[in-house]
């Protein structure tokens, strides 16, 4: 039987933020942790000395709460200069997360510096290769999800009860959770608990502009697609003037060098950060749906909590339990 995630992260909560490209910054995440549940710092679009500022900044919100750090393997060229940061913070970090690339050769090496590892999985066949491979917690991270997804399209709901079937090591669902009844279904297919990314960014520590924001409020699952298929890869993101551009230009089967300047990283900080939503791109998962206001993150997890609990109970009533 596998440790309880809360047990295994040192949160109260069974709810992990995301690790949210260029907006999941150090602010947020402490007050992910310091509300109880597990914050994680994003790497992807920061510098490796902006990650440690942003370390920083996550220790003085949370307090003593754990926190932890989120590495897309494949989003790094100079990788070790990351690794090097995580291992110097270990001592203040609870886990390091690794996503987008093969895990194996950070696993033990980030445990042997004190930390926990999760590793971000979207097949079965993955789950059970990481766990062999030592990670401490899989989080199952269906295709509804915001940003880089993987090819093989599986969604949360059979994605899930396949992964803790695969392992014995806590499971978290990702992937379209948004609110409390989507926790009380991912523990019912067997989940230990869940990351949730879009619905963190429309939080008021969350650095991401106003407008990404507002579009999230207003948007609905519709609102989504997922560009980058033609090479290879998939990536949920908004519906915006210059997605739509991006879909017609791999309509026409374009290589990499033609789409490059439409969906490199720097397009998604323009959009997220500087607000220009027109002329970039936004990650964005199929739960967006179900965002209606932008709240403390503790008020957010408080209220997430409450909604499972009540949603669980009224599970069992229509069960006859």
């Amino acid at each position: 039987m596998a440790d309880s995630l809360c047990a295994v992260l040192g949160c109260d909560h069974p709810i992990i933020q995301g690790g949210l490209a260029y907006v999941g910054n150090g602010l947020l995440a402490g007050a992910v942790s310091a509300a109880g549940a597990f914050g994680q710092i994003g790497s992807a679009g920061r510098s490796p000395n902006s990650l440690s500022d942003e370390i920083a900044i996550a220790r003085e919100r949370a307090g003593n709460r754990p926190f932890g750090v989120n590495l897309p393997i494949s989003e790094h060229h100079d990788i070790a200069d990351y690794v090097a940061v995580i291992e110097r913070s270990a001592p203040h970090l609870q886990a390091v997360s690794l996503s987008a690339g093969n895990p194996r050769p950070y696993i033990a090496r980030f445990q042997a510096c004190g930390l926990k590892v999760i590793v971000v999985v979207s097949t079965a066949e993955q789950a059970h290769k990481a766990a062999t491979a030592g990670a401490d917690v899989i989080v199952a991270e269906g295709y509804e999800a915001g940003g880089h997804n993987g090819p093989a399209e599986i969604t949360t709901m059979a994605l899930v009860p396949q992964v803790v079937r695969a392992v014995s090591v806590p499971v978290a669902a990702a992937g379209g959770i948004a609110s409390g009844g989507g926790i009380a279904a991912a523990f019912m297919l067997g989940a230990h608990g869940v990351q949730l990314g879009t619905r963190f960014v429309a939080t008021t520590e969350c650095v991401a502009h106003t407008h990404y924001k507002e579009l999230l409020i207003r948007g609905e699952a519709g609102d989504t697609c997922v560009i980058e298929r033609s090479l290879g890869r998939v990536t949920r993101v908004l519906k915006t003037p210059l997605v739509k551009h991006i879909l017609e230009l791999e309509a026409t089967n374009l290589d990499f060098a033609a789409l490059a300047p439409y969906i490199r990283g720097e397009r998604n900080r323009l959009a997220a950060i500087a607000g220009e939503t027109d002329e970039g791109w936004l990650n964005c998962g199929q739960g967006v749906g179900l965002i209606d206001e932008i709240m403390p993150a503790s008020e957010l997890i408080a209220r997430l909590m409450t909604e499972a609990h009540l949603a669980v109970r009224a599970g069992m009533d229509v069960l006859g339990a």
